[in-house]
């Protein structure tokens, strides 16, 4: 949630011109997050969020967008968009495909406690659960082709250890064959950041533009990746546990998926320490951007294949 594209006053003003939300009263520009413009906006009938898309297409947004509602009017706590005037979801501005999601209450958290994990896991079971009924289907943005792209156009810019490191976890992950693992509409990028809360009580789910058809057991992997990585190993332990439980409460993890959570744990790290990598080296210019330190991933990713007899225990609690 980045500002890529600067809007003007005059003309937002002429795009909500395609919508019945009344008149603008003020927008500012969101820094959080890295792929999209994004704007809070005010109108005389309510809050919004704008997303300008800066590499999705027209073609591929219905996908996202009718997932949210989906979701939405499913019970899930997310973003419902906005249908225009016309009655469609995307809109263009400045000649880029736009959105508007009604802009929900709550915030997001920084050090994230049981309550907050379990929230976190039954609402993720219930995606699972009930985007298996979705009409439409999505392949990874991020799959096997783009790993061995971003590697190759970062290998040269890191130090010696870390180049083994990436070699090392991609000889890994082509070693494993999970084929076989259950498929659901995941959200593939649930971190703190996409969650909002008023307490301990979830309020929002947001950001699914990387939403596919994937494995369940990897959802869980990236989420938990961010949220049971404190460095508190009590905390985080205590968190995994909850987090993983009230997910099983709902969707009841196979004994396939629990063999294969290692490797769903060191996928969704090496994903992310790539994609940060990529933005750390080669940084796309914008008026307000968000980087993410790239060595986060890097120590998990470390943890995650130097402790596995203690990452399967948690399986042994439910």
């Amino acid at each position: 949630m980045s500002v890529y594209t600067n809007v003007l006053p005059h003309e937002l003003d002429e795009f909500l011109k395609n919508y019945s939300l009344g008149q603008l009263q003020q927008f500012t520009g969101i820094s959080d997050g890295i792929e999209n413009t994004n704007y809070f906006v005010t109108t005389s009938k309510g809050q919004y969020v704008l997303t300008i898309f800066e590499q999705l297409t027209s073609k591929e947004l219905p996908y996202f967008l009718e997932l949210m509602a989906f979701f939405s009017e499913a019970g899930i706590p997310t973003a419902h968009p906005v249908s225009n005037n016309n009655g469609k979801y995307i809109s263009l501005l400045k000649n880029k495909p736009a959105a508007l999601v009604k802009r929900l209450n709550g915030a997001s958290i920084d050090i994230p406690n049981v309550k907050q994990c379990q929230e976190i896991g039954f609402q993720m079971a219930k995606m699972h659960l009930s985007g298996e009924r979705f009409k439409h289907s999505r392949d990874s943005s991020r799959d096997k082709v783009w790993r061995t792209k971003i590697a190759a156009l970062v290998m040269p810019k890191l130090s010696e250890a870390e180049q083994v490191l990436l070699n090392t976890e991609l000889t890994y992950l082509k070693s494993i064959n999970v084929n076989a693992l259950p498929i659901s509409i995941i959200h593939a990028d649930l971190f703190r950041d996409n969650a909002l809360f008023i307490d301990d009580e979830l309020t929002g789910i947001i950001d699914f533009y990387y939403a596919y058809n994937g494995h369940a057991i990897y959802d869980l992997a990236v989420t938990v990746n961010d949220w049971c990585t404190s460095g508190d190993k009590n905390r985080d332990k205590d968190n995994m546990v909850a987090l993983l439980n009230a997910y099983q409460g709902t969707r009841l993890v196979s004994e396939k998926e629990r063999d294969s959570w290692i490797y769903a744990l060191r996928l969704a790290a090496l994903r992310f320490w790539l994609s940060r990598l990529q933005d750390k080296y080669f940084p796309r210019s914008g008026e307000i951007t968000h980087t993410k330190n790239p060595d986060r991933f890097k120590e998990i990713i470390k943890h995650r294949s130097n402790n596995q007899d203690e990452l399967m225990s948690v399986w042994d609690t439910y």
